[in-house]
């Protein structure tokens, strides 16, 4: 027969008996009790704290009313570089770096890791990492050299060196990926921004080049399958406001004069239907590589408002501006030292992003503000 048990209290003290035995346990009511109240109490305060936290969040991500992202690429390291400064006043909330974000040319890491040092030490940089979050990608110069491609054999290597700059930790899963690309999420609820970082290196086959022209071979790849795959998945459950991909060369321009998407003329068309396939909230593309900025823009079926690349390059050098070349430009090339900025207002029903390619002492080259209606 199970035994029974049976409690009785005391002004001084209860008695846990056994009926079957007659023995009892005796323990000070105060103890106990006094031990349960403060465990009560410090449970209580521990989940007040966690309310007040959590109420503190929502209401700072309800009051946020503008975004800002500020981007930038071809920064030669041993050059000057006086567009931090200009960088710093608009107050980002992130900088994104597109590419050849130092001048490496080299197979020699120790020499690769020398350059990043060298702009890891300049002041303007530094002053611009105490006030916000860094992110971005590489282009061929900083990855190995001119063009590099998929064949560069100390990529692995070179990936290291790169996310050592971005500051990425050691135990991070992007160090054993085969590329960079990965994904940044800067705000959250109806306010977040997705930003979608591609590898246009690691797994790009080879230009086609014939003399200096680049030619259109439908063959050849930028991405490779496993980032592609990455890249569906990401697009297709986004619950991000707005998407920004960012490419080291330029995605919507045509021509063989110069390196960019249209010599891939078939990963080019992948991405364009991708997009119309998986349908994220306000796409644009930002990307850098070619000495010049310039904004243009793509009619995407399903959408009410266009596909706009900003492209902002270079930081610490330039190229003359041109009229053609691109048939996809909105307004004109910029020949000036630039970065990007996008200003992103937040409202109600609308959101409205101003795009912008700055320069030196507040210059503003390209302004375009477009109003998107929020899903």
């Amino acid at each position: 027969m199970a035994e029974r048990k049976s409690v009785q209290f005391n002004r001084r003290e209860f008695s846990y008996f056994l009926s079957n035995t007659g023995k009892a346990l005796r323990m000070p009511v105060f103890g106990y009790t006094f031990l349960y109240f403060m465990f009560v109490r410090i449970l209580g305060l521990a989940l007040l704290f966690c309310c007040l936290a959590c109420f503190k969040t929502l209401a700072q991500a309800e009051h946020v009313t503008t975004t800002r992202i500020a981007f930038g690429s071809c920064n030669d390291q041993r050059k000057a570089q006086p567009l931090w400064q200009e960088i710093i006043k608009t107050d980002p909330a992130l900088w994104v770096w597109l590419g050849d974000n130092i001048y490496a040319d080299t197979d020699s890491m120790p020499l690769m890791q020398q350059y990043y040092n060298l702009q890891l030490q300049h002041s303007g940089y530094k002053k611009l990492l105490q006030t916000c979050p860094v992110t971005g990608i590489w282009s061929d110069h900083d990855y190995a050299g001119d063009n590099a491609d998929k064949l560069f054999r100390k990529k692995q290597q070179s990936q290291q060196l790169f996310l050592d700059f971005m500051g990425t930790g050691k135990n991070e899963a992007i160090r054993k990926q085969e590329g960079i690309y990965r994904t940044y999420t800067l705000g959250e609820g109806n306010k977040k921004v997705k930003l979608i970082l591609l590898d246009g290196n690691y797994h790009r086959d080879p230009f086609r080049k014939l003399f200096r022209l680049y030619l259109p071979d439908e063959s050849r790849d930028i991405l490779g399958e496993a980032q592609w795959a990455w890249l569906e998945k990401e697009l297709s459950n986004s619950d991000a406001s707005v998407h920004i991909i960012a490419s080291g060369l330029q995605v919507l321009p045509h021509s063989m004069a110069y390196t960019n998407w249209s010599a891939y003329p078939a990963a080019r068309a992948r991405l364009l239907q991708l997009l119309e396939k998986t349908k994220p909230n306000i796409p644009l593309i930002i990307s850098g590589d070619r000495h010049v900025g310039e904004l243009s823009k793509y009619e995407l079926q399903g959408y009410t408002q266009p596909l706009y690349e900003i492209t902002s390059s270079g930081m610490t050098h330039f190229r003359e501006a041109k009229k053609g070349g691109n048939r996809y430009r909105v307004g004109e090339q910029v020949g000036a030292l630039n970065f990007g900025l996008l200003q992103i207002n937040w409202g109600k029903d609308t959101t409205t992003i101003t795009m912008q390619v700055r320069g030196e002492k507040g210059s503003v080259y390209i302004a375009k503000t477009v109003e998107y209606t929020l899903n």
